[in-house]
């Protein structure tokens, strides 16, 4: 099924971002190795709440939960992405995608595009290396500037999308820098410059080719059933479009039809957990966020009224009193969550909200 919708804004209540721990500004290096999110004291007067990528790829290290830990802080939320991740040639390569800027906007999220500048072999791979570590220079420089910036978010990441290009410079230049010292093989560079010959067209161009590769990803998705999900529906294309005109390709991972209303059920499960991992619910709820603002909602030339639902999948019996006391709270604010923000949660074949 193919479901096409609008958003033309965000309204939606948090309730379980944790609590984050500050750091200042000289101290960015360790907060970046120490937590995944955290408050940054920019000077006296100035604090930014701070999310950081592992990969410029959403599926990995749950990029989504990381920031989804900032979205109640008051200020300005931040979330640092590397413009490419290149693990050498017995690793992956991921380059950014226009939609995760979009997603980010959309958020009210302000993007830095960075790039790793230093990195560790890997004992395991002869042509892999891990531990990359950031040009800490480059971020702090970022943020700062951030400070003296007057417009919205949407406004500052379209001018990091105009520095992609010299960013992706950079970036491989350092690759070849890493790859030199390290003695570790990456993956071709000639088609890496080929893609930044691409980006240099414009902005454009740049989101033409994200959602070429976007809904080329997207097909292939919805094609394929994970047996982790445990989901009786069918899977769906969804293409949101927001009200600047950019688009956004998602895949639902289930889709029923009752009546004019359409469930729009994204799944997450564990094998051996009580409740899947508080990673994997906020990766779900950035999701929510998206379903419950969503208008004018059509599938196969219908309008329906969407309902959106998180679903949370065990292979045990689930029950409340198998919880710990840190896991019963999270619950409950997960089903305050749900209230205060019109989505529903089932639990294997059960409504909870």
């Amino acid at each position: 099924m193919e479901v096409f919708a609008e958003i033309k804004g965000i309204k939606y209540t948090p309730f379980l971002c944790r609590s984050l721990d500050k750091y200042n500004i000289a101290q960015i290096d360790k907060a970046l190795s120490e937590r995944a999110s955290f408050i940054l004291e920019v000077n006296r007067r100035n604090e930014v709440a701070v999310s950081w990528w592992v990969s410029p790829k959403r599926t990995r290290s749950y990029p989504y939960a990381r920031v989804y830990d900032t979205l109640n802080f008051a200020g300005r939320k931040v979330t640092i992405i590397p413009v490419i991740k290149d693990e050498g040639k017995d690793g992956d390569r991921d380059f950014l995608q226009w939609d995760t800027i979009s997603l980010m906007s959309l958020l009210g999220v302000y993007a830095i595009i960075a790039y790793y500048v230093d990195a560790d072999k890997n004992p395991r791979y002869a042509n892999k290396i891990t531990n990359q570590r950031f040009d800490i220079g480059y971020i702090r420089d970022e943020i700062k500037r951030l400070l003296s910036y007057q417009s919205d978010a949407l406004h500052w990441n379209l001018e990091q999308i105009d520095k992609i290009p010299k960013t992706a410079e950079l970036a491989l230049n350092a690759y070849r820098s890493i790859s030199k010292k390290l003695e570790v093989e990456m993956h071709s560079m000639e088609s890496a410059w080929r893609r930044i010959d691409e980006l240099r067209k414009g902005k454009e161009r740049f989101m033409e080719l994200s959602r070429e590769l976007a809904y080329k990803a997207q097909i292939r998705e919805s094609m394929t059933t994970q047996p982790k999900e445990y989901l009786a529906g069918v899977k769906a294309i969804i293409t949101i479009k927001n009200y600047l005109g950019g688009y956004y390709y998602f895949t639902c991972d289930e889709v029923e039809v009752h009546q004019d209303e359409l469930y729009l059920i994204e799944g997450k499960h564990t094998k051996t957990g009580v409740l899947p991992s508080e990673g994997d619910i906020k990766d779900g709820l950035i999701k929510m966020i998206l379903f419950t603002n969503l208008e004018n909602v059509l599938a196969d030339g219908h309008k329906f009224k969407p309902i959106p639902i998180l679903k949370l999948t065990t292979d045990n019996e689930f029950n409340t009193s198998l919880l710990n006391s840190s896991k019963k709270q999270f619950l409950d604010l997960l089903k305050k969550e749900a209230e205060i923000n019109g989505f529903r949660i089932k639990i294997n074949d059960t409504f909870f909200v």
